[in-house]
């Protein structure tokens, strides 16, 4: 396998729908025991989880691997808050954003990059109501727009 393939396990689709992302990084994470053919089997869910700063360092909360199924005692609990692996730099530039200006760090997809498992965190601001239903008329219109194209095309 190449060092630079990339393979997407698990994408936070609910992210993209209530957040405005305005910039992302990748971060490594510091995964336990069986965690990895865990995320290899693709049983990771992104759908709640969010990011935290404690003491200078970062921490992924409510993202669930689930155990691994030839694991036994070296599982470890599904739940558990995960470090994450970033420059002190680029961490107190993602804190500093969100506490100054009231945005979120959310993570964003998780995928291997050769046999490193990698996190694209987010830094992201909450989309309002209104904003949510823009986006679904957009999509809605751009889908219409093609569908008719492709109609057009056949005849």
């Amino acid at each position: 396998m190449k060092e630079n393939s990339f393979k997407t396990i698990s994408k936070n689709k609910k992210a993209y729908h209530d957040y405005f992302i305005l910039e992302s990084l990748e971060a490594g994470v510091e995964l336990k025991g069986t965690e990895v053919k865990s995320i290899r089997r693709g049983s990771i869910n992104l759908k709640d989880a969010w990011c935290s700063v404690v003491k200078g360092e970062l921490f992924l909360n409510s993202t669930h691997i689930g155990a691994y199924e030839q694991g036994n005692i070296f599982n470890v609990d599904p739940m558990r808050v995960r470090k994450l692996l970033l420059h002190k730099k680029e961490i107190n530039r993602f804190f500093g954003e969100s506490k100054q200006k009231g945005y979120s760090i959310i993570p964003l997809s998780v995928y291997f990059k050769g046999s490193m498992v990698k996190i694209q965190i987010g830094l992201c601001k909450g989309k309002k109501l209104y904003d949510k239903r823009e986006d679904l008329a957009r999509r809605t219109a751009q889908r219409d727009m093609a569908r008719a194209l492709r109609e057009n095309q056949k005849y």
